[in-house]
């Protein structure tokens, strides 16, 4: 049986307890068809060691591969959809470096199997740096990152074309408006929607080349 917890101090100091994989599939299953959607974005608030947002990877991947695994360029350019669809906070860094390592790992063990000796180096270093931008060692009690005074800032990533916009959003600026007591992000019902402002915005860049962004 799979612990649920790295040690009982860590659960006393930090509140650490892991949501087994039964759960986090249960949870999944609620909003199925938005684990079916490349596109369709998830945050973990406190991601632990990454057991939801593995699962989240693993279902978006299954359809990634029903769709493009005979063409690696579209492949290669809706994995960067994927990956950057996926985003996790934590409090412990060692959580933070754990998280990001399995989600590349998962995602690079099925790109390698896929197009085995036709891996593409610049695809590798794009999807490390996303993972990199939205695996954040953050609070989300305090939306700060940790040790620091920073914001917890989220990047956007939008396809266009081939090419990626990046818009970068503070996590406060994003839940500031309470659902039910004001604009939301999202109505279906035709109400005032609140449409948050972008901390930066960065040019146009082909996907391949995200990691040369700041």
């Amino acid at each position: 049986m799979k612990t649920q917890f790295k040690s009982k101090e860590r659960v006393a100091k930090h509140g650490e307890v892991y949501t087994s994989e039964r759960e986090v599939n249960n949870m999944l299953d609620l909003v199925k068809q938005e684990t079916e959607r490349l596109d369709s974005r998830f945050l973990e608030p406190a991601c632990g060691h990454g057991n939801f947002l593995i699962k989240v990877l693993e279902r978006k991947m299954n359809v990634l591969l029903s769709r493009y695994k005979k063409n690696q360029y579209e492949f290669e350019k809706h994995s960067v959809v994927v990956i950057s669809s996926i985003y996790g906070i934590d409090i412990l860094e060692d959580n933070v470096k754990e998280t990001q390592n399995r989600l590349f790992n998962y995602y690079n063990q099925i790109y390698s199997k896929t197009f085995k000796g036709l891996e593409n180096k610049e695809l590798i270093q794009t999807i490390r740096y996303v993972l990199g931008k939205n695996i954040i060692h953050g609070d989300a009690l305090s939306l700060k990152m940790v040790g620091s005074d920073e914001p917890v800032t989220f990047c956007e990533w939008s396809l266009v074309n081939n090419n990626i916009k990046r818009r970068d959003f503070t996590f406060e600026h994003l839940i500031e408006n309470v659902p039910f007591d004001g604009p939301n992000l999202f109505s279906d019902l035709g109400e005032d929607v609140f449409i948050p402002t972008p901390s930066k915005e960065y040019p146009l860049t082909p996907f391949l080349k995200l990691s040369e962004l700041c």
